[in-house]
């Protein structure tokens, strides 16, 4: 009887405590096992108050007050988040069946999240996860079901965006019992107001090939206005993306913050096209649109990148205002009455008109220049402008940690081309190194002259090179070194003058020389050297049918200062046709025609014999590059040698 009590009494007391564990068990216990398991998986320290269970098929979890904290350094702010409640549902028979991890839905109810980002670059949204299944992005991860969201709420406040915005987040039920997601900002985001509003589909559909995910959003910061709209396939990898992207605004310098890539200022735009994600980049394709006066097309990606975003764009216009690319050489974009200026624009261009300098003198900026890889592929069909002698434009060039490269920049002009090739380098010191040869041949000068509304034919070509250094295109070649020669067959010397200087000085021009409007132009050979941003004549030489034109003096690039002279002599002697000198002084801007000085006679009977009339034979290569051999410029150099 006894053992008979003792064995009873042996199994009963374990399978009471069982029952009384049962009875009275609290999943509170597991709390502290909860807490630190997510606190080292998230490296913050993650606190719960309460913890449910209800145990089944499908297994729901819920957490009462679920607090996320900071990293430290933010202790004294609010948590990263807290959310009142959160429930998870998942899906245990699936996990027991093929280990595949199926959640039906989340539910969070007015959760808070906190995003801190300071000016020293520290931050409390940065988490490391470290490695496993989980980082590998070929793992299929999570099915996520149906996420319910109930008044969230999100405060953004980055120093290094100059941003400042909050966030209210909540799901909506449709039809079915599917949620979709809204979501509405409004604060600043790069010191500019920023207004959006974020409609997205059913949640449950997330994973759903079979069913596109629908998305619109709608975004103004400051002047620049984004409308998104279209469906994705897979949106947490965002892949099969069929999106509209339609932007908007005054300068695309402004889609900076927006994008991650610098962009110089522009005239005001707005461009759509097909937005996709594909191999880790981001794709706008399709492109059509208008900048300033002119239109663009083609498309870009972006890279991100852990050190640069690179971004590569192959676009084109079938005409385009160069006026409207003012902003990628330093100067003020566009013209008076571009459409869709703002009012500081319009004051840029009267200050760019109202200034004595022609040359762009605005810094470069090398941080900007460095923000991003760049690889560029442009192409202009057809040039227009006031008095545009181009027909066409091709831009290929590629930016790499800050380094710039043409290869090349080419004009086209009739059948010749002007075309520059080289490198420029970020210095030490803030300024860019320029390295770059140009190249002009064989350019038909009735495009020159039709530019300016005259006649004229012939041909133009030359070479050149710069190497100097600066931290503006004006101090670029203020302090070069290098050299520029020209050569001039055929044509008319109204015309030139015209075309090259403007209408009222090239008539002056004329006039002080002593030469007819109408003057046929046999050869005109122009050779200068460049030192440290001094343009100084070597060999100046107009040939025409009655007269010899000669000339001297100097150019100073920095400056902007002319300081030449010209001295002409007839072919055929007349009592009136004793050689007349004039000088030209002024600014490249406001050039003038001095009178005749003592000196510059002087200066003129020096010139004979001195390679000035007369151009040397080492010129002749270039000759016959730039218009060809056998011309009047190169029989010319050989009377001469």
């Amino acid at each position: 009887m006894a053992r008979r009590w003792r064995w009873i009494l042996g199994l009963g007391v374990p399978l009471l405590a069982i029952a009384l564990l049962v009875v009275l068990f609290r999943w509170d216990w597991l709390i502290p096992i909860v807490e630190a398991q997510a606190s080292a998986k998230l490296g913050r320290p993650v606190t719960i108050a309460h913890l449910h269970v209800s145990l089944g098929r499908t297994t729901t979890i819920t957490a009462e007050d679920l607090k996320v904290g900071n990293p430290p350094g933010f202790e004294g702010d609010a948590p990263f988040a807290a959310i009142p409640r959160a429930s998870i549902a998942v899906d245990v028979g699936a996990y027991i069946k093929d280990r595949s991890i199926v959640i039906p839905e989340i539910a969070l109810d007015r959760p808070a999240v906190e995003v801190i980002g300071r000016a020293d670059g520290s931050n409390n949204y940065s988490f490391d996860l470290g490695g496993g299944a989980a980082s590998d992005p070929s793992s299929p991860g999570p099915r996520i079901g149906n996420l319910r969201i109930t008044e969230g709420q999100a405060h953004v406040a980055i120093a290094k965006l100059r941003s400042d915005f909050r966030v209210a987040v909540a799901t909506e039920e449709q039809q079915g019992g599917e949620s979709s997601i809204t979501a509405r900002a409004t604060g600043t985001y790069a010191a500019q107001p920023i207004n959006a509003e974020l409609k997205g589909g059913a949640l449950l559909n997330l994973r759903d090939a079979e069913r596109p995910w629908p998305i619109q959003l709608s975004l103004a910061n400051g002047p620049t206005k984004v409308d998104l709209h279209g469906t994705v396939q897979d949106p947490l990898k965002l892949a099969g993306a069929d999106i509209r992207l339609d932007i908007a605004g005054p300068d695309m310098a402004l889609l900076a913050p927006l994008t991650g890539v610098a962009i110089p200022a522009t005239t005001p735009f707005r461009v759509t096209g097909k937005l996709d994600y594909e191999a880790g980049a981001f794709r706008f394709s399709d492109v059509q649109g208008r900048l300033g006066r002119s239109d663009i097309g083609g498309r870009f990606s972006i890279t991100p990148g852990k050190e640069r975003p690179v971004l590569d764009a192959d676009i084109s216009s079938r005409r385009v205002d160069l006026a409207d690319l003012g902003g990628f050489i330093g100067g003020t974009p566009g013209r008076v009455g571009t459409p869709g200026q703002t009012a500081q624009q319009r004051q840029a261009l009267a200050r760019a008109e109202a200034s004595p300098r022609l040359l762009p003198t605005a810094p470069i900026s090398i941080p900007r220049l460095r923000a991003a890889d760049i690889h560029l592929r442009y192409r202009a069909a057809s040039i227009e402008g006031r008095s545009m002698p181009f027909d066409s434009l091709e831009v290929n060039a590629d930016i790499e940690n800050g380094v710039i490269r043409l290869h090349p920049v080419s004009f086209g002009i009739g059948r010749g081309r002007l075309a520059a090739e080289g490198v420029l380098t970020p210095l030490e010191n803030g300024a860019l190194r320029a390295q770059v040869e140009f190249d002009l041949r064989r350019i038909d000068i009735s495009k020159l002259m039709r530019a300016a509304g005259a006649g004229g034919a012939g041909t133009l070509g030359g070479v050149g090179k710069l190497d100097g250094a600066g931290r503006s295109l004006s101090e670029l070649l203020g302090n070069g070194n290098g050299g520029l020669t020209l050569v001039t067959v055929g044509g008319n010397l109204s015309s030139l003058l015209v075309d090259l200087s403007g209408l009222q000085f090239g008539n002056a021009l004329l006039s002080a020389l002593g030469i007819p409007a109408r003057t046929e132009i046999e050869c005109l050979i122009a050779d200068f050297t460049l030192q440290r941003g001094m343009l100084d004549t070597r060999s100046l030489l107009l040939d025409t049918d009655s007269y010899v034109v000669t000339g001297g003096g100097k150019a100073g690039l920095g400056r902007e200062t002319l300081d030449l002279w010209l001295r002409t002599s007839s072919k055929h002697f007349t009592i009136g046709s004793l050689p007349t000198p004039i000088g030209i002084g002024g600014t490249f801007k406001n050039p003038s025609i001095l009178p005749e000085l003592g000196e510059l006679a002087v200066r003129g009977g020096a010139a004979v014999g001195l390679g000035i009339l007369f151009p040397p034979l080492a010129l002749l290569p270039t000759i016959q590059l730039g218009v060809g051999e056998n011309s009047s410029c190169e029989r010319l150099t050989r009377r001469a040698g």
